[in-house]
């Protein structure tokens, strides 16, 4: 116990002198929010990725690839296909158009976009971003406290309110420059740490039990790239919702909001392959963790949940505690936490930046200092995180079924449903309204909840919904939402102004 504590203070101890040496570089609200638009390429690709993941890659991608094999793997192909897309096709546009018009949020870019005259959409899109960072960050305290428990043997909330306390402190004081900068040493973290664990417990393996063959022994799905049943139209509803999770790459404003900090175009042509490599690698070796865990730790009719938790999420944990001395352990542990606390500080600064930047400098207090609103992004960063965290302790306290994967999935989800079929008709689309895009972000946002919660109890249909999950036709709905009231309430003028900036973007 004694040894894992040395090595966690170690880790918070960089954090937080991240944290402190970040600080000293925050001058304006520019610094605080896109670290002055002046990152490097290895920081921001592995910070875009370190955010994408959380602990839904170490804790719920792993106990996915328990749970139901080499299928999982779909994932991974999803992933990288949506990462692929928002580097190479949409990554250098969103970043010439959000310098044109001088923006440093998501929100104040579509209002520069559109030429909004009201505040209904700057209104909206922090709203949305507000509600779902909210949810998402819960999900992440949640696993901060499921991942102390197992690895300390604390208690689940005394586990969750360190971890939230440690990740508050560094991003208060340096923003989005810690956040960045903290992102990478946790990415690098979580890429040794999940290609290493797999390839040090196959020395583990008994050379009289070949690791396929005992697999399809535990159960024949393992090694089925279709899933339990083979191919059928369950399992393809399963695969399309495996694969399309990618979606929520193509545009949601935690994301983004890192092209925006880089320095040029040419850093977003060099971190486009750190991004896809790193993305295939982990994502490969977290799946293959997860079955290595079902080999060591389950058998024929074993029940998966009473031996690695629900939906497996305990699998990295106790295959750590399985291979390795106790000391990497202690390092293992640091590597949850980096998941977690790379998503939770970059939520945290976006979330901040809705409220204090787009609702209470644009719309409430336009003449507000710049000292004074710095100031007031410290004091909403503390007030969201302390929300989110009463939101973690209800869930925990009402949901004891919940799991990290899904729980994770439902605030990443809303955030991309809302926001990113919009962000792709803005780029590519010089027909696309500000009422297009009030309509797109509405039904998405709406959307998510109902093919969440409601469309699954449907008779015949339902079962369909619920293994594709909500993500895909709520994105669908939004982009057509946003395409038919951008036709039904053309703009003649915005398109004309669009079209010669899309003209001026592609020619540079």
């Amino acid at each position: 116990m004694l040894l894992k504590l040395c090595v966690l203070i170690l880790y918070f101890g960089l954090l937080f002198y991240i944290g402190l040496w970040s600080s000293r570089k925050v001058k304006n609200i520019k610094d605080y929010y896109v670290g002055g638009k002046r990152l490097g390429y290895w920081v921001v690709a592995f910070s875009t990725r370190a955010t994408g993941e959380s602990a839904w890659l170490l804790l719920g991608l792993t106990g996915l690839g328990a749970v139901v094999g080499i299928s999982a793997l779909w994932v991974v192909l999803g992933e990288v296909l949506g990462v692929g897309i928002a580097w190479f096709f949409m990554a250098d546009r969103f970043k010439k158009f959000s310098d044109h018009f001088g923006s440093i949020t998501v929100p104040d870019y579509l209002v520069s976009r559109f030429k909004s005259k009201t505040h209904i959409l700057r209104g909206l899109a922090s709203l949305i971003l507000s509600i779902f960072i909210i949810i998402y960050v819960s999900a992440q305290i949640d696993a901060t406290g499921s991942a102390f428990e197992a690895f300390m043997g604390w208690n689940y909330f005394t586990g969750a309110l360190v971890g939230f306390s440690i990740v508050l402190l560094y991003t208060i004081f340096g923003g989005f420059i810690a956040v960045a900068w903290s992102d990478l040493l946790q990415g690098i973290l979580m890429f040794l740490g999940l290609v290493s664990l797999p390839i040090i417990a196959l020395f583990f393996l008994n050379s009289s039990q070949p690791l396929w063959n005992t697999l399809e022994i535990i159960d024949p799905a393992l090694v089925s790239v279709w899933g339990s049943g083979g191919l059928n139209s369950i399992n393809i509803a399963t695969i399309i919702g495996y694969a399309f999770i990618g979606l929520g790459f193509l545009g949601s404003p935690q994301v983004f909001v890192r092209f925006m900090s880089i320095k040029n175009s040419q850093e977003i042509k060099k971190g486009r392959w750190v991004a896809i490599i790193f993305t295939l690698i982990t994502d490969t070796s977290a799946v293959f963790i997860g079955i290595l865990a079902r080999y060591f730790f389950t058998d024929t009719g074993v029940d998966v949940v009473s031996m690695l938790g629900n939906n497996g999420q305990n699998s990295l944990i106790m295959l750590v505690q399985h291979t390795l001395p106790l000391l990497f352990v202690g390092i293992y542990m640091a590597v949850v936490l980096a998941a977690i606390m790379s998503t939770v500080d970059s939520l945290l600064v976006v979330a901040s930046s809705a409220i204090v930047r787009d609702i209470y400098q644009k719309i409430i207090h336009p003449e507000i200092s710049i000292n004074e609103l710095t100031k007031l992004s410290r004091i909403v960063t503390f007030s969201i995180s302390l929300l989110a965290l009463v939101v973690a302790m209800i869930v925990a306290i009402s949901t004891p079924e919940r799991t990290i994967f899904w729980f994770v999935i439902f605030g990443f989800h809303g955030i991309a449903a809302s926001f990113c079929p919009t962000i792709i008709l803005s780029l590519f689309w010089k027909n696309f309204t500000e009422k297009g895009a009030i309509a797109s972000m509405i039904v998405g946002f709406l959307s998510i909840p109902i093919f969440k919660f409601l469309v699954p109890n449907l008779d015949t249909i339902g079962i369909f919904f619920d293994k594709t999950a909500e993500l895909l036709p709520s994105f669908i709905l939004g982009l057509l939402t946003g395409y038919l009231v951008s036709k039904i309430y053309p703009d003649k003028k915005l398109t004309y102004e669009f079209g010669k900036l899309l003209k001026t973007v592609k020619n540079q």
